[in-house]
């Protein structure tokens, strides 16, 4: 008999303490008792949710014990996708007029263009008292090329009498005069043929035929999706040097190389300008607002745990999810900093013991 006893207060012993993995950084209990055992998905009083086995596996939870390692510490920095200039490229017109279209019509945006190809037409415009003034002097061109040839003609009908250097004098003027003649001729209707400066996918178009334009308008921007630049600011001009690799937040597969830092400020920041060596295929567009997440040189201890292990409770604090018993998990307020577009640091809140979850963490979050 009292055997019995003994094993049921051993029991009773047992289900009041915290199960393993359910402790803090400083060893302190997580767990509390249940005030109920529910038999399907509930949100306990303490703030813990209840999910029965069979539901565990229909929302695919994982968990994963987690150990403290040495990281390279990281920084966040605000930037947006610039054009390469040495890839892309802005088409603008020198003379300003009408627009009409090319050989294969104007271009849309995210049309593909090779170098060299005519994207449009513009028809200079003149000044109707300047073109009044070009028709006068044309006029007075003819008639002196006229003149001039007739005076060519006598002189070479002549030839053997007269000294030949009056021929070739009568022939070179007639000569020039041709050339102004042609040369006041074509500017009465000037045309300006607007090719693509490199190969590429137009980024920006703001033409349609018929539509007048201004000398030096920006009309057509052409960028290469495969060669994007990420431009990032910081107040700290000695970050560059610390910098070793970056990615991009919440993009998964991508990779910076830092090309450089400027050397002037730039509304009180300094800019750095990194080069996309991941996958071409990334959904990035020019003038996309991103964030940068740099390793530093200096490393940092912690738990490396999946970026989506980290959710926000009622009060918008960030939680993992610690597995404590069977069917029990407990949410934990942590920090924690970006090791990359997949994974975080978390700094603090962890313990060595905890059973985290790594998949399923935000439907865990859901549970009311």
């Amino acid at each position: 008999m009292k055997a019995i006893v003994l094993a049921v207060a051993v029991i009773s012993a047992t289900s009041s303490m915290a199960a393993p993995g359910a402790h803090g950084p400083n060893g302190e209990h997580l767990d509390a008792p249940a005030t109920s055992t529910p038999n399907s998905l509930a949100r306990l009083p303490d703030g813990s949710v209840n999910i029965p086995m069979l539901a565990q596996r229909r929302l695919a939870i994982r968990t994963t014990f987690v150990t403290e390692q040495e990281a390279a510490a990281t920084v966040q920095l605000s930037g947006r996708v610039i054009m390469d200039p040495n890839a892309g490229g802005r088409v603008q017109t020198a003379l300003g007029g009408r627009i009409e279209a090319g050989p294969k019509g104007l271009p849309v945006a995210g049309q593909a263009v090779r170098k060299g190809d005519v994207l449009a037409v513009v028809v200079h415009q003149p000044d109707p008292i300047a073109v009044a003034n070009q028709r006068a002097t044309l006029a007075e061109l003819n008639s002196a090329l006229e003149v001039a040839q007739q005076r060519v003609q006598r002189l070479e009908s002549l030839e053997g009498s007269v000294p030949r250097k009056d021929i070739e004098a009568a022939r070179a003027e007639a000569t020039s005069l041709r050339s102004r003649t042609g040369a006041v001729g074509s500017s009465l209707a000037t045309r300006e043929r607007l090719v693509a400066p490199t190969t590429g996918v137009i980024s920006r178009a703001e033409v349609m035929a018929g539509q007048f334009v201004e000398p030096r308008d920006v009309l057509f921007e052409i960028v290469d999706p495969a060669r994007l630049l990420v431009e990032a600011t910081t107040a700290d001009p000695g970050l560059a040097m610390q910098l070793t690799t970056a990615t991009l937040a919440g993009v998964p597969g991508s990779a910076l190389q830092l090309l450089g830092s400027a050397r002037a400020l730039r509304d009180g920041v300094l800019p750095l300008t990194f080069r996309m060596t991941g996958p071409a295929a990334l959904p990035l567009a020019v003038g996309q607002p991103v964030t940068v997440v740099a390793a530093r040189k200096d490393k940092v201890k912690g738990h490396v745990i999946p970026a989506q292990a980290i959710t926000r409770n009622a009060a918008n604090e960030p939680v993992v999810w610690i597995k404590s018993g069977a069917e029990r998990y407990i949410p934990q307020p942590v920090q924690f900093r970006p090791l990359d577009a997949q994974t975080v640091l978390v700094t603090q809140g962890l313990g060595s013991d905890n059973r985290v979850v790594v998949q399923g963490a935000p439907l865990i979050a859901q549970i009311r």
